[in-house]
């Protein structure tokens, strides 16, 4: 018979993060880009004293363990520091995305039931427009001083500095199971209402120690992040609290994430790791090209949310020396469930090489498991060319949607909706969302690649894929693109292009020209918009 071993059973919460950042790297500095004035900078210790006195504000207002506090905010000092009030004390961290339709925001804050709502002065606008449809709402708080503050007809508005001035920087974290709800997010909601996810003390924290594993995020106190993900957004793909379990120094870029004002914040910070989406990236790149700039001080920038085209991948490794480390996960699996990084061996290979492997999403990080399997469940071989529905299961995944009464789950394991391939080496690559590959005569077409092969143009800033019901082929590629400033390029000449990259039968029948695409809160192409406007039927 199994024998029990014999320790401490210390719970997993996210109190124990902040007090450990605090006590073991108290003096390590915190720089925040606010809406209003200029940088902030504090230390770890400060943090701590600021989210104790938060915690205790939020008390004297009634809030109890297990109240659901919304935020509506930029990545910057005081969104951090309600990360760790709210969930230390018991309560939920709701993060709202402010780029949702306002009626799917009024509907979340109902759904999540937020008591609370703290929001930063440039959604004044946005909590207007919604205030009146959020009638358990008792609170809403801006994350600013009094000067800062604005005034919103018919609501009342608290703000921050004064909310905490008078508390006690003492507070007592109570001692919770580490299963307790610590913060929730909604998926985009793209169809449907969104769905919520809870995530739990533990999935937190075991997530977070893992994203400062060498080959994760790699994070120790001799690095500098900035996670221009946003905090909105599946916890900033929870960063802010790895960088406190490592010490790290965390840079908060506030609203402005173009290209300038990253490149100074980072250059000036002497920023050394950065996470994001591609189009971040695009736009950063397209800064320093222009401009002959240099990156001093980065070393790696790690990518999700959707596929990072070779180009940009090649430029950032071969023009820049910067390590791109390719990851995948979702608002269901708390952040990171695995990462692209190069082995030894790996860096001995041409280069051409070494961006074709971080261009895949990578193997499985420790605590999650993953497999495809076909339209029957059957699990397929991992043999790199069998693609089918990527399924996951570990310590941070979704059982089941906040309030849902059936789990999320078949036969244990999550379906994802993503359409992947795993090879002999447990490395993944998604081929594409189920709803986004393209069926035509009975093959499969990925939009990712063809993507990634039009990105490959030199006149081309950002492309996209859709497909469009034809008469004879089921469908067919349109190709979406927009060029380069001050760059242009007919079609033809995309078309011959795409020719010389892809399979014949892969190049679309067609593309259009646009001065942007319709890109969301978290940075994704919002490819439902362009079939709404586009997607007809091919003659």
């Amino acid at each position: 018979m199994p024998q029990t071993g014999l320790m401490m059973n210390r719970p997993l919460l996210i109190s124990g993060i902040l007090e450990h950042g605090a006590a073991q790297h108290g003096d390590q500095e915190i720089v925040s880009r606010e809406t209003h004035g200029p940088l902030h900078r504090y230390t770890y210790a400060d943090a701590a004293h600021r989210a104790r006195q938060l915690a205790n504000a939020l008390a004297q207002r009634g809030l109890q363990a297990g109240s659901a506090v919304g935020s509506i905010a930029w990545n910057n000092h005081r969104h951090l520091e309600a990360y760790f009030a709210v969930s230390g004390s018991g309560m939920v961290m709701h993060t709202c995305n402010p780029r949702l339709h306002p009626q799917q925001l009024i509907y979340v804050i109902n759904h999540a039931e937020d008591e609370v709502v703290l929001f930063d002065a440039s959604f004044a606008p946005l909590v207007k427009g919604i205030a009146a449809h959020c009638p358990k709402v008792r609170a809403w708080v801006c994350l600013a001083d009094a000067t800062n503050t604005p005034t919103i007809d018919g609501v009342s508005v608290l703000n921050y500095e004064d909310l905490i001035a008078q508390q006690s920087p003492a507070f007592v974290w109570p001692d919770l199971d580490e299963a307790t709800g610590a913060a929730l997010c909604y998926t985009s909601g793209t169809t449907g209402n969104p769905k919520g996810v809870l995530y739990s003390h533990r999935a937190i924290v075991l997530d977070a120690t893992t994203a400062c594993m060498p080959d994760v995020l790699g994070l120790s106190k001799q690095e500098t992040i900035l996670p221009v993900v946003p905090m909105f957004h599946v916890n900033a793909w929870c960063i802010p609290y790895a960088a406190l379990l490592a010490g790290a120094k965390l840079v908060l870029p506030g609203p402005k994430l173009d290209g300038p004002n990253l490149f100074e914040l980072m250059d000036t910070e002497q920023v050394t790791i950065s996470a994001g989406v591609p189009t971040i990236w695009i736009g950063l790149i397209q800064h320093v090209e222009q401009n002959n700039l240099r990156f001093a001080h980065m070393k790696r920038t790690c990518v999700g949310g959707s596929a990072m085209p070779m180009a940009l991948i090649a430029k950032f490794m071969d023009n820049y020396g910067v390590e791109v480390r390719h990851g995948w996960g979702m608002t269901e699996t708390t952040a990171v469930a695995t990462m692209s990084s190069l082995s030894r061996a790996d860096r001995q290979k041409p280069a051409a090489e070494q961006h074709a492997i971080v261009a895949k999403q990578g193997k499985a990080v420790s605590g999650i498991e993953i497999k495809v399997v076909d339209e029957n469940g059957l699990t397929l071989p991992r043999d790199g060319s069998s693609q089918g529905e990527l399924m996951v299961r570990g310590q941070w995944i979704v059982e089941r949607y906040f309030k849902a009464e059936e789990t999320a789950l078949v036969n244990g394991w999550f379906p994802t909706g993503d359409i992947a391939t795993i090879d002999a080496h447990g490395t993944m690559q998604i081929r594409d969302r189920t709803k986004d590959v393209i069926k035509t005569g009975g093959e499969w077409i990925s939009s990712i690649d063809l993507e990634n092969a039009a990105m490959g143009h030199p006149a081309v800033a950002m492309a996209a894929v859709i497909g469009v019901k034809h008469p004879k082929w089921d469908e067919r590629p349109l190709l979406f693109i927009v060029c380069k400033p001050g760059e242009s390029v007919e079609k033809q000449a995309i078309l011959d292009f795409l020719a010389t990259q892809v399979a014949k039968w892969w190049v679309p029948d067609d593309v259009v020209f646009l001065a942007s695409l319709p890109v969301g809160g978290t940075g994704k192409v919002q490819k439902n918009d362009l079939r709404k406007d586009y997607g007809g039927v091919f003659s």
